[in-house]
């Protein structure tokens, strides 16, 4: 069924809408009352300009030239030089879902009315979206000041300069644009740096990055349950008292989730753990996985503001009738948070790592070596831990913070920078390659729990184990695994399936 268009109204966007309008097509729409806010705050520019008052890129030049009054004339042309001059960045493409991401942000942005731009902006941007047309933007070209120079490739599309991507195919904008019977935009008095002036970018990456980590979070909790079960692990750290005693953050919602998906297995019967105590991998989870619902909490509340406010400078403020400048565009606790996520996600891969090399070794796990029923002369899951062990080394390297040395550009105006971008792309990229990891470990503890002869699972962990072996088949004989968590990657994690099956297996369950 295709869901209904998403209602625009500048004031409630959340991550998960921002991932559906990015990856899933889902349309748009803008609410009257906030093409009537952007009306209302167009003519508040409007005035400023009959009375000729000075305003930061409206009435003056930008940066260093802020001091130089500009003549009413060239107004609307300097707009659409603000669009021509910033239009910097270099580097890869981004992707296609990033772009759609940070288009819908800037969207929203734009019709919480602080921006001054006029309404048909927004319904410029909203038509791209429609019609599937993406402007090709390079990757790099922000510090976390705003997000101009890769913002401005933005404007470029709307006024039919640089590239669109359709269908696949690149084409000049100006040519894309008439093939969906769209017309270039042309920009009045502060529409171009209403278009650049923003951390959308920044914002759009951080929703998709909080999308997939806190999806990765669930995941990571089946992974390391499933684990359990195939190690016959002791739960008595999961249990309430346990939790309350020393309630870190994050770590009795942990703990009772996983309590949730074992619940209705033999391992929740007293005397069943094989050992007193286990390996802090499996005894810890609770409070690592905790520590990053922790982190996602703390992401969640730096996102929302730069989704739903009017990050912009100047700022229009429609019932004074003033226009403030501002410093709105900065983005230091996006940076900060989504820092903490990166962090929080290498500690979870490490103990996925780490969980299933301990399923691995025949001394703690009481399983055949390697977890193959052959013997010695067979490799068995072994040499894919050195696949895990890089992931690893990929998400340790994107958990550490980004530079915070000083610049002064602009003739020293523009002193201090907040690396958003790339704290945002960090830990997206630090999901994806966690989501490789989960799928690895779901392999090993599924292989485990059959050679374990588990009789009884949890209803959550059944479930886990029967969508693991809908992708991939027990391991007999040797062969190649990196396919397999590919697939399954691809096929469950990736598109939530797994999450959805355990996720009703255990509602069903409890209801």
């Amino acid at each position: 069924m295709t869901p209904a268009p998403l209602a625009l109204t500048g004031h409630d966007l959340t991550p998960g809408a921002v991932a559906e309008v990015a990856r899933r097509e889902r349309a748009v729409a803008l609410a009257p009352a906030a093409l009537a806010r952007m009306a209302a705050a167009r003519a508040v520019v409007e005035r400023h300009l009959e009375q000729d008052r000075p305003v930061y890129g409206l009435t003056t030049g930008l940066g260093a030239r802020v001091t130089q009054r500009l003549p009413r004339e060239v107004l609307a042309e300097f707009s659409r030089l603000t669009v021509l001059g910033r239009a910097n960045a270099v580097g890869p493409r981004l992707p296609r879902d990033v772009v759609r991401a940070l288009m819908v942000v800037r969207l929203n942005g734009l019709l919480a009315g602080g921006a001054g731009a006029a309404p048909a902006v927004a319904e410029a941007i909203a038509a791209l979206l429609a019609r599937g047309l993406t402007p090709v933007m390079p990757s790099i070209g922000s510090i976390g000041a705003g997000d101009l120079c890769l913002l401005a490739h933005l404007g470029l599309a709307l006024i039919g300069e640089g590239e669109i991507e359709s269908d696949g195919a690149v084409r000049p904008a100006a040519e894309a644009l008439a093939g969906a019977g769209l017309a270039p935009l042309t920009l009045g008095p502060k529409d171009g740096l209403a278009i650049c002036n923003a951390s959308a970018y920044s914002a759009g990456q951080a929703a998709l990055a909080l999308t997939d980590a806190r999806a990765a979070c669930a995941t990571a909790q089946i992974a390391a349950a499933l684990s359990m079960e195939g190690f016959r692990a002791n739960l008595s750290p999961l249990d309430p008292r346990a939790a309350a005693a020393r309630p870190a953050p994050g770590q009795v919602e942990a703990a009772a989730e996983l309590r949730r998906l074992l619940a209705g297995g033999a391992l929740t019967e007293p005397g069943a753990a094989r050992r007193l105590q286990d390996p802090i991998s499996l005894r810890c989870v609770s409070q690592v996985h905790g520590s990053l619902e922790a982190a996602l909490g703390f992401a969640g509340q730096a996102l929302e503001p730069e989704l739903n406010g009017a990050a912009d400078n100047p700022l229009v403020l429609i019932e004074q009738n003033e226009i403030l400048s501002t410093g709105n565009f900065h983005t230091p606790a996006l940076a900060l948070a989504f820092e903490t996520l990166a962090q929080a996600l290498a500690r979870v891969a490490a103990l996925s790592v780490s969980r299933a090399c301990r399923l691995l070794t025949e001394r703690l796990s009481g399983l055949p070596a390697n977890l193959s029923p052959r013997g010695a002369t067979r490799s068995g899951y072994a040499p894919l831990l050195k696949s895990a062990e890089a992931l690893l080394q990929e998400i340790a390297q994107r958990a550490q913070p980004a530079p915070l040395e000083l610049r002064w550009a602009a003739d020293g105006v523009e002193d201090d920078l907040t690396n958003a971008p790339l704290a945002a792309r960090k830990a997206a990229e630090s999901a994806g390659y966690l989501r490789l990891v989960l799928a690895m470990e779901l392999m090993v503890a599924a292989q485990a729990v059959e050679l374990a002869g588990v009789e009884r699972l949890g209803h959550g962990t059944a479930a886990a184990l029967a969508a693991v072996r809908a992708i991939v088949p027990p391991l007999d004989e040797d062969r190649p695994h990196g396919p397999d968590a590919e697939r399954l990657d691809r096929k469950a994690l990736a598109t939530r399936r797994l999450l959805e099956e355990v996720r009703a297996a255990v509602g069903d369950a409890s209801g």
